[in-house]
């Protein structure tokens, strides 16, 4: 009788390079959404940042580098949110990318 060698495919993950890399959010979005308020006025919220960063010091960041006002609201389901005034999903995309908190893939950018 004739033996033959079989050899039996191993799952292949495409994904487990990204999930062991070190890389900052790599396994999640970061969400960026705009709200219409009353009349012109908008606000900004970033969602889905890692809960290692510093929020505050994200913030305080934004605020001075757009000159807007803005605040880190605590939500249940969500976790930390940051907020802004007015139209800064663009800044806020490129800003994050240019402080390496996660990179231009992971961004989702919402609205109109």
């Amino acid at each position: 009788m004739v033996e033959l060698e079989i050899q039996v495919p191993t799952p292949f993950d495409p994904f487990a390079e990204a999930r062991e890399s070190d890389a900052p959010g790599a396994k999640e979005y970061v969400h960026i959404r705009i709200q219409q308020r009353n009349g012109k006025k908008s606000l900004t919220t970033v969602q889905g940042l890692k809960k290692e960063f510093s929020y505050e010091k994200i913030l305080k960041d934004l605020k001075k580098e757009f000159c807007c006002n803005g605040n880190v609201v605590q939500d249940k389901e969500l976790g930390k949110i940051i907020q802004l005034q007015g139209d800064q999903r663009k800044n806020v995309s490129h800003f994050l990318v240019q402080a390496g908190l996660v990179r231009k893939d992971q961004i989702k950018i919402h609205g109109f």
